[in-house]
């Protein structure tokens, strides 16, 4: 365990991490049970996603400039 800012940080071994499917940036929830700290995986439904959706993050469409290729 190490110190990274005002928190501590653990570094989690690529063959745990490999073993339960957790890549970089992946979202994770945090447990605490007695003296164990448990690590999960978060896993989201597309209507748990899009649930999260309102008309104030709702962004309009987006010109990226013409047509080009096979988009034509």
């Amino acid at each position: 365990m190490q110190k990274w800012g005002n928190s501590l940080g653990i570094r989690i071994p690529l063959a745990l991490t490999q073993k339960i499917g957790l890549r970089e940036g992946n979202p994770v929830g945090l447990q605490v049970d007695e003296d164990a700290i448990i690590i999960r995986r978060k896993h989201y439904s597309l209507e748990q996603l899009l649930a999260q959706v309102t008309p104030d993050n709702n962004h309009s469409e987006i010109d990226t400039g013409p047509q080009v290729g096979r988009e034509v």
